[in-house]
């Protein structure tokens, strides 16, 4: 069978090219009123580890004040519905906010970036004290591309005005997503009243809709998520900024970032495992 050039074409586009896969996962807020930040963060860490991220690629960045704050009612948990159908802290949250903790990707990972909290033009607040803006943003990217420490990054940032967030990004082999356009607002889906708070932002939540139907050999592409987007329903405008991207969207998989790369060696050498047990039972009883 003779293969087209177009087969060729897109072959070659759909394989990202990345032996590894990271993610670095940022809640930049605190306090229990900010509950539905750490349930997105929370929730997309779940969906990472789900489709295949270890916890030893995994940086998760939180304040961590909320499961044991002295207002839930539901001690040591985290929802991100009203229904309660899933504790999002469960027994094997790993939380990376100690400051020896590294990334320690290379120029063959794909890194997905996510980042919620309370922002304006062109900044994100870290835990009401502190600030940091898109030219940092910027520059950090550089200094991961000159030091060759990713390979592609997937930047997706939940926040008001988070489209001003990723303009100044100057690096190649980045793609970026965001809930809102300058002067607008990102807005929380739903609240629990036994919680008394909101309990997930909507850009998150239509994100982990999509999300949640995926599995590891799902070939849904990042096309096929940002196409899902509906300003009707996140009540802001997603953006999206791929001009610093090399591969056409409809031939990235959506786990090419939110899963994981495994390498796996084939052989063409046969063990006959027979023969073998039994030459090393003939040495045991010689021994």
């Amino acid at each position: 069978m003779v293969r087209t050039d177009d087969a060729v074409v897109d072959e070659f586009f759909s394989r990202g090219g990345h032996t590894n896969n990271w993610a670095v996962l940022v809640c930049t807020s605190r306090f229990w009123f900010n509950y539905r930040h750490i349930a997105n963060t929370l929730s997309v860490y779940r969906t990472v580890k789900r489709l295949g991220i270890p916890d030893s690629n995994i940086i998760l960045m939180l304040a961590d004040d909320v499961a044991c704050n002295p207002r839930n009612v539901f001690p040591a948990t985290v929802f991100n519905n009203a229904g309660r159908y899933l504790d999002l802290y469960g027994d094997n949250v790993e939380v990376d906010y100690r400051g020896y903790e590294r990334l320690l990707s290379d120029d063959r990972s794909n890194i997905l970036v996510y980042m919620t909290g309370h922002g304006g033009n062109e900044f994100l607040k870290f835990q009401d004290a502190e600030e940091i803006s898109s030219f940092d943003l910027a520059d950090a990217f550089e200094q991961m591309w000159e030091k060759q420490r990713y390979h592609e990054i997937l930047f997706m940032i939940d926040t008001c005005q988070a489209n001003t967030m990723y303009g100044q990004i100057y690096s190649p082999n980045i793609l970026a997503t965001g809930s809102s356009e300058l002067g607008e607002n990102s807005y929380s889906h739903h609240m629990d009243s036994d919680i008394g708070v909101a309990v997930i932002d909507r850009f998150t939540y239509y994100n982990l809709e999509f999300l949640e139907k995926i599995d590891m050999q799902s070939k849904s592409t990042l096309q096929d998520l940002f196409n899902s987007y509906d300003p009707a329903l996140i009540h802001s405008t997603p953006g999206v900024r791929s001009d610093l991207f090399r591969r056409p969207l409809d031939k990235v998989l959506v786990t090419d970032f939110f899963g994981s790369v495994r390498n796996v060696e084939l052989t063409g050498q046969q063990y006959n495992l027979s023969t073998s047990n039994a030459v090393h039972l003939s040495s045991f009883n010689e021994m």
